[in-house]
């Protein structure tokens, strides 16, 4: 991975996230990795990453999993669900994702916001 990639792990064995992984690939900005679901200790495995972004199949993640991803200080946590043809991003705010290029818009929008806010908190220090 070079210094200006993004991290994103994709979790989850549906072929949606397959989809999902073959659109974000193409994208140089992005190092996508997967964590294997039978993975015996999941949330280890996702510090071990060090993720920017954190892609699951809504339907086949415990929710108290989610929860303990919550607490996980500047990851990105993104939702896709399926049949809804949507990505819950865990701002609480929900998001059309038909198409890989939504979910990068998504990750871009993330990372764009959390500079603004690391150029003000310099500017304040100055």
């Amino acid at each position: 991975m070079n210094e200006n990639q993004r991290r994103v792990v994709l979790y989850g064995d549906s072929l949606i996230l397959a989809g999902v992984r073959a659109g974000l690939e193409s994208h140089p900005d992005l190092q996508v990795l997967f964590l294997d679901p039978s993975q015996e200790k999941p949330l280890d495995a996702v510090r071990a990453f060090c993720p920017a972004t954190f892609v699951f199949d809504l339907a086949a993640v415990a929710p108290d999993f989610q929860l303990s991803l919550l607490q996980e200080p500047g990851l990105l946590l993104v939702g896709v669900d399926a049949e809804a043809h949507q990505a819950l991003v865990w701002s609480g705010r929900e998001e059309a994702a038909e198409v890989a290029a939504d979910l990068m818009d998504l990750i871009d929008e993330r990372e764009s916001s959390q500079r603004r806010k690391s150029d003000a908190a310099e500017q304040l220090e100055i």
